[in-house]
Parts: C-alpha cells; structure tokens; sequence
C-alpha cells in the first residue's frame, strides 16, 4: 500500500464570506416532460460509502414517484475526480447528475490538477445532509477516550496509521486533530471511506475519521471502537459519546461530509428546479428523516441558489487553508 507524505499541518479557519454565483454558459432547451427516460446519478466512490447510500435512499423514492428508475452508477478513482469530471463533461440533457461529498469537491481544486473547474462546470441542485465524522479505532487498540489516544499516539509518532481518501475532508480531519493535539500518524492512500472503514475493521490500520453514515453500522457490530463525534454538540443517536471538541486542547473542533446533487453547468434552469424539488421532497418524508437521523446524518435540503452560496463559500474557506497551512500531496 502506498503511502502520502504530508508536507504542511490543517488548522481550522474561519468561513469566508464570499459573494459566488453559479457560472453556466446558456441552456439548452427546456426539458418540457422531463424525465422521459432513466436518470443516471453518478458517485465517485465505491459502493457503500456515504454518497453511495444516500443515492440510493432517495433513488428508490424518486423512481416510486416518478416512475423512472434512478440508476447509480459508481465511478471511483482521484478520491472522487475521475466520477465527478465525466458528469462535468455529460451531456447538460438532465439525465446525469453527482452526488458527493461537495466539501471535496470544493478542496479539489486546491490540491490536484483537474480537467475540470468545479466552480464553473457543475449546477448545484441540492444539498441532502450533513453527517458528523466519527472518530474511531481498532477494537485492539488500548485506548477508551481522547486523552488516551492522544498519549499513545504521542508515545508511538508515526506508527498509528491512518487510512483516507487522501486530499478528502476525512483526511483534513486528521491533519486538524493531529496538528490541534501534536501527534504524529501515518496517512494510507485508499479508494474512499468504504475501503478505509474496512482497513481499520481489519485490522490493517488503527485509526480514522469518517462520516457517522457509514462508520456507525462498524461501531454497532463492535468492528470500529468509538471515541468521538466531530459535530459542534452531541447527537441524540449517541447521547453518551463525547464531542471531539470536549477533548483537551480541541475546542470549537467540528468537521463532517456535506453531501451534495450537482449538474453538468449548461442543464436548463427548469430541471435543476424541478430535480430539487423532488429531492427535498424525498428528504422531507417521515421514513426518510427518521432513517437518516438515527444513523446521526441530518437531512439538509436546500435550493439551488442557497447551495451554490455554500458552495463557493467552503471552496474559498479551503482554498485559504491549503495556502496557509502549504499542504500537498507528494
């Protein structure tokens, strides 16, 4: 297995409030009866991860409703860039959408090199949710709570290792809890937050951040150990659990996958509304919220308009962080 050496510390920075406006060359036609045929939502991850199961949470609603089937279709590889850059080069018809995890999407364009801008060649439908990391360990590892892996972290620099989707919003997370706490681990290169939820499970590492929507399933059947949650206050799923920012030397501390729909930049303004629409709709029904928040995600429907501000906020947020800290991947 390869790994990064990480050159530069993540520190928290505050939102920048930065005017951003969605840029699109000129739609095509209106889409009149949209959907006529299938629609295709691309993730860029592999199977099991948080975009994958929430595509197909609401996959399955929108088909009942509309009455056509919602195909997913996984594109993985570049922590997320290979699936994103074939719906930026889609056809803007409205049959292809993402749904990813859009705070990568916003980190991307400050860390690799891409033949896509994800400011001016995706539409923002919707976001879908908000879910907390969970800091976790292998079941072996000596350790109930913060303090104790803080000091056997410090005890052993870089022999604790860290799998993540590497330049991803579970890798940031590390880097702030390593630079907040001044620990040292080493950071493994994997597909995405399936793969490294089943390296720690494993055996094969020992420790992760990690959206609550996948990892909680591991701590329920005592493959993950948990410790911590990265939201701004406990959640009612795991009222015993501490915050990470409970921990020393961590408060404010609060990261997570923002899970977002995006279309190619040049679908017509009429899908865009009519595909939010249905998805807040989805988001907004009993089982669906129920699902979603017992597993500790928050649904987080928004408009187009209201995502593409938040969206332009977190990429200039991210953009200033990656200066400032000189983080690279080499």
């Amino acid at each position: 297995m390869k790994r990064a050496a990480i050159t530069g510390a993540a520190a928290c920075a505050a939102v920048l409030c930065v005017p951003y406006a969605v840029a699109q060359a000129p739609a095509g036609k209106a889409a009149g009866n949209w959907p006529t045929r299938p629609i295709r939502i691309v993730i860029p991850y592999p199977p099991g991860g948080t975009s994958d199961i929430l595509a197909r949470l609401l996959g399955v609603k929108v088909t009942e409703n509309w009455g056509q089937q919602v195909i997913v279709e996984n594109r993985t590889g570049a922590n997320g860039n290979i699936g994103a850059e074939l719906v930026a080069r889609a056809q803007p018809d409205g049959y292809t959408f993402l749904l990813t995890d859009i705070g990568n999407l916003s980190i991307a364009p400050s860390v690799y090199k891409l033949a896509y801008d994800p400011l001016k060649d995706f539409a923002p439908v919707t976001t879908v949710s908000y879910s907390p990391h969970l800091l976790t360990v292998h079941p072996s590892l000596p350790v109930k709570n913060m303090r104790e892996l803080i000091n056997l972290a410090k005890a052993n620099p870089n022999k604790l290792n860290y799998p993540t989707g590497l330049g991803g919003a579970p890798h940031f997370a590390g880097m702030q809890f390593a630079q907040r706490t001044g620990v040292n681990w080493t950071y493994i290169g994997t597909r995405g937050g399936a793969d490294s939820a089943l390296m720690v499970a494993s055996g094969q590492a020992e420790v992760l951040f990690l959206g609550m929507l996948q990892t909680l399933p591991h701590v329920k059947n005592n493959r993950l150990k948990l410790i911590a949650v990265s939201s701004e206050k406990r959640v009612a799923a795991l009222p015993d659990t501490p915050t990470v920012g409970e921990g020393p030397g961590l408060a404010g501390f609060v990261t997570g996958s923002w899970q977002g729909v995006m279309a190619p930049a040049r679908v017509p303004p009429d899908v865009v509304a009519k595909f939010n629409g249905e998805l807040v709709r989805v988001l907004q029904l009993p089982d669906i919220k129920e699902k979603l928040q017992s597993q500790g995600t928050d649904p987080v429907a928004s408009s187009p308009q209201d995502t593409a501000k938040w969206f332009g906020t977190e990429h200039a947020r991210m953009a200033k962080l990656i200066k400032d800290t000189n983080f690279k991947l080499e």
